[in-house]
């Protein structure tokens, strides 16, 4: 294909996102106008597509220790000419969804979580400054209410997520315990987990382990964010990549049965 072509193509195709943009807004102004109410959703303003999926293998650090992921070849492409894995995978590894039935004996499955929950606004609360000081630092109550006054109200829907740093230290023995050998990472105090619920937040997420600090013994953010109905995201990456909101998340979650949660591949659109 010609150069002129293919910038005539790239052209088109950027006139036609435009256009579906433009068309998404003045839908939405329509159904204003019209008093029936619009999804909330936070629109990508760049198009922008930011990874938030650690790559998994067999070495990606776990809770209790146990390699997440084990690969055997059930068909070589030597003599075959393809190829494909049986794979072994523990549900709550790598980037990985906490649905509600994780830690209730009757929630919802992760196959069952609503579509429309999986793509929402982000918003993004920092506490880098605090992590460094502190590993087993938490997004408290005081955190969400300064977040508000800063940006505005956090949507209906959205998914709330805990930056604190802690994805870099992926490959380290401190993504996972301090020098004594103890949990210690940062995650949801249950102050903060109490008042999302009253602003209808759809799930919570964090780049570290777990949704509770390291150092939790109660496990109390699972035990009464999950039970309720909502979901978690745990072992986020590249957070330090968006703004604190104005993002959109979408949420690849898995589907199969009864699922208490499973690896996921999440993105950012920003």
């Amino acid at each position: 294909m010609c150069n002129h072509c293919v910038i005539e193509t790239v052209k088109q195709t950027m006139l036609s996102r435009r256009s579906l943009f433009r068309g998404m807004a003045a839908a939405s102004a329509t159904m204003a106008a019209t008093g029936v109410a619009a999804p909330v959703r936070a629109a990508p303003a760049t198009g922008e597509v930011v990874d938030l999926t650690h790559t998994y293998d067999a070495s990606f650090p776990t809770f209790d220790g146990t390699p997440g992921i084990q690969y055997e070849w059930a068909v070589e492409f030597a003599g075959n000419g393809y190829q494909l894995h049986k794979l072994t995978i523990f549900e709550h590894t790598g980037t990985h969804i906490d649905a509600p039935l994780h830690f209730s004996a009757d929630g919802a499955g992760v196959d069952e979580i609503e579509p429309e929950k999986l793509v929402a606004p982000l918003a993004i609360i920092d506490i880098t400054d605090r992590a460094k000081e502190d590993a087993n630092a938490t997004v408290e109550a005081a955190d969400v209410e300064a977040w508000i006054s800063a940006n505005g109200e956090i949507p209906k829907g959205a998914v709330v997520a805990l930056r604190s740093g802690w994805a870099s230290k992926v490959k380290e023995p401190a993504f996972r315990n301090d020098g004594e050998g103890k949990f210690a990472f940062p995650g949801f105090g249950k102050s903060a987990t109490d008042l999302l619920a009253t602003l209808d937040v759809a799930a919570i997420g964090v780049d570290s382990l777990s949704l509770d600090p390291g150092n939790s013994a109660d496990f109390a953010v699972h035990t009464s964010w999950l039970p309720a109905g909502r979901y978690g995201i745990e072992c986020l990456n590249n957070l330090e990549d968006l703004p604190v909101k104005g993002a959109t998340i979408i949420v690849g979650a898995p589907k199969h049965r009864g699922g208490t949660g499973g690896p996921a591949r999440v993105l950012a659109l920003v």
